[in-house]
């Protein structure tokens, strides 16, 4: 994580990201064609800049599958998740942007569309290939007119598959019943309690928002969260305190592992460790990804299953999981073949090849038809089942909250500070993101 910035590297930060929109905008307008596109008797060739490692074999098999029907060559480029901004932004402001590229935080591509190097999809998603989609997938892409980016409003990508957050539970060793499963947190708790040391519960501080934002669907709307992450509510309210408590009830009742929160850079790959390979504990906090770790790491280990997180007694509000976007692209309509990326997009997204996504990689599939009809890994179907009453929540935790999260989830864990003391941290952490 990292700590909190200064007000000059607040500046200078903000200075970059405005120096960053002006060059991509230059480049932009400085590359293309007023139309774009090509005469059909060219030889077609697109190029996706992927920033997805673990998805990256499921790309070259359906590119290649995609040149043998159409005659069209898609060549996947895959830099790696950590070279993927950078080199992503070299290729824009040198004018020489690829036909599609990978969508990753909001923050990060708020430039390019600002810059016009994505094509809004809104207009061809007013139909079939729209009404394909889970709704969800649809509105989390969508920005609305006065966003807190300032990003045009429009629609700049489409994904193939969804991130929701959960439980992952080994029935045996915490007495879950997958089939009866608590109904509340208390419930939970309670159930936890009783279980061997092997059946604590483990989250990793880079997780503990995810699990806060999920608890706090109890207490508030969509809308007064996404009011908090954008700083616009604050976060020191008696519905926080509520959805904070569940830290201080978990550590109060024992069934925290070793008592603390795992910290550091691999925080949450070593929480998965401990739940997938070496079972020390019974029940983690993780996302949909973590279903491909396990089938990479731990393949014989398929006793666990996934549910959604309980409901809060003495919440007003029903409980809703987070859910975000999960990997999908961009077409550059300044490109050479505007028309052509479209047409692989569309096909990408198709159920046919959402379903090799879903058992290739482990996704949930954000194509209804390949939802419905239950075509994903097993372990994802206690996930996918929160899609139904999912949060439309388009605003993102800033990394400054996220460390604040963190770090005051673990002092509290320790019983170092108060839940008020964490909020009025988290709060000062949400004015430092302004």
């Amino acid at each position: 994580m990292h700590p909190i910035p200064s007000n000059n590297r607040r500046r200078h930060a903000t200075w970059t990201a405005l120096l960053l929109t002006g060059a991509l905008t230059l480049a932009a307008c400085g590359s293309g064609g007023e139309s774009g596109g090509t005469s059909p008797s060219d030889d077609v060739e697109l190029t996706f800049l992927n920033q997805s490692r673990g998805q990256e074999d499921a790309l070259l098999e359906l590119a290649a599958q995609y040149s043998e029907e159409t005659g069209v060559t898609v060549t996947i480029d895959s830099p790696g998740p950590a070279d993927f901004p950078a080199r992503l932004q070299s290729m824009a402001q040198s004018g020489d942007m690829p036909d599609l590229y990978s969508v990753i935080d909001a923050f990060t591509m708020a430039p390019y569309y600002k810059a016009d190097w994505a094509m809004d999809l809104a207009p061809e998603l007013d139909g079939d290939w729209g009404e394909s989609f889970d709704p969800v997938a649809l509105e989390l892409a969508t920005y609305q007119e006065g966003n807190n980016l300032d990003i045009p409003a429009g629609l700049y990508s489409v994904h193939w598959d969804l991130t929701s957050y959960g439980l992952y539970v080994d029935p045996a060793s915490t007495g879950i019943d997958p089939e009866n499963a608590p109904q509340t947190v208390e419930d939970l708790i309670d159930t936890l309690e009783s279980a061997d040391s092997t059946g604590q519960f483990s989250i990793a501080a880079s997780q503990v928002g995810h699990l806060m934002q999920t608890y706090a669907s109890n207490f508030m709307t969509d809308q007064e969260i996404e009011a908090t992450l954008n700083g616009e509510a604050s976060w020191e309210t008696d519905a926080w305190r509520s959805t904070f408590q569940l830290l201080v009830d978990l550590r109060e009742a024992g069934v925290v592992a070793n008592g603390s929160i795992p910290g550091g850079a691999d925080d949450n790959p070593n929480v998965e460790r401990a739940f997938f390979n070496s079972h020390t504990v019974g029940a983690i906090f993780d996302n949909t990804a973590a279903v491909a770790v396990a089938g990479t790491t731990a393949p014989d280990y398929t006793d666990y299953v996934t549910m959604g997180l309980s409901s809060a007694a003495e919440g007003t509000e029903p409980a809703r999981a987070v859910v975000r976007l999960g990997k999908g692209a961009a077409v550059n309509p300044n490109g050479d073949h505007p028309d052509e990326a479209l047409a692989f997009l569309q096909w990408l997204t198709a159920p046919e090849q959402q379903s090799v996504f879903a058992n290739e990689v482990g996704v949930i599939p954000t194509n209804i038809e390949v939802v419905e009809n239950g075509d994903m890994l097993a372990p994802m179907t206690g996930l996918a089942e929160g899609l139904s009453s999912a949060q439309t929540v388009r605003a993102s935790f800033t990394p400054d909250v996220v460390a604040a999260i963190g770090a005051g989830a673990q002092s509290l864990m320790l019983g170092e500070v108060t839940v008020d003391e964490l909020l009025a941290d988290v709060q000062t952490a949400q004015e430092a993101s302004a």
